[in-house]
């Protein structure tokens, strides 16, 4: 059974979130020729207070 987790800062929309799971899933079932249902996504949402880049929290970094 594939698990697959993925870590991204929070703040993009649910069906974002479903749309990536749902690609990943047809990706990883195509590549590895495994079912479906075998395979799991893991999506961990990271706030952007604990997210750093640079020594820096994102939270709090200029774009």
């Amino acid at each position: 059974m594939p698990i697959i987790n993925v870590q991204m800062m929070e703040g993009r929309p649910k069906e974002k979130v479903a749309e990536l799971i749902q690609n990943i899933t047809n990706t990883v079932s195509e590549t590895l020729n495994a079912p479906k249902e075998s395979i799991r996504v893991i999506v961990t949402e990271i706030p952007k207070t604990h997210w750093g880049i640079a020594g820096i929290p994102v939270s709090e970094r200029k774009s």
